[in-house]
């Protein structure tokens, strides 16, 4: 059977510099993609991501962190850990950054596909809130996910 692997990505008017700060730094990533984290993402450290529209926090394992260029780590899945790489293109001019993300591996089953669809969708939220905050200073992810919120929480 075939590994599901996701793939997005999103050019940002943006230099990698500043796409590089937006992602590892909590404080600018809860104005577009979490709701609190507690620790700039350095490598070999774990922090922690909480969700507004999730109960609790996840912890982020962070592999790798090349400065301006790439941010690897691995989070917990359904059916167990999952591999994130993020990598920074700079365009020829230097003004734009191309943002891929891939995360992987699941099996090719229903479960697997569920997740391919899921989490497909969720990176390439990431990306358009991250080019909507970093362009335009929206957050577009608040009172996006209300409807995703179970009674009480």
């Amino acid at each position: 059977m075939d590994k599901l692997i996701i793939s997005t990505a999103l050019q940002m008017a943006a230099k990698p510099n500043r796409v590089f700060q937006a992602i590892i730094n909590p404080e600018m990533m809860k104005n577009y993609f979490i709701s609190s984290g507690t620790a700039i993402m350095k490598e070999g450290e774990t922090v922690f991501w909480e969700f507004p529209e999730f109960k609790g926090s996840f912890p982020v394992r962070v592999k790798e962190v090349i400065e301006n260029t790439a941010i690897n780590f691995e989070w917990d899945g359904d059916q167990g850990p999952l591999q994130v790489k993020i990598l920074l293109e700079p365009t020829d001019d230097g003004e734009s950054t191309i943002v891929y993300t891939e995360e992987y591996e699941m099996e090719n089953t229903p479960e697997g596909i569920k997740w391919l669809k899921g989490n497909t969708a969720g990176w390439a939220n990431f990306l358009a809130c991250l080019k909507a905050y970093l362009e335009f200073g929206i957050n577009l992810r608040k009172g996006g996910f209300e409807f995703m919120k179970k009674p009480g929480q």
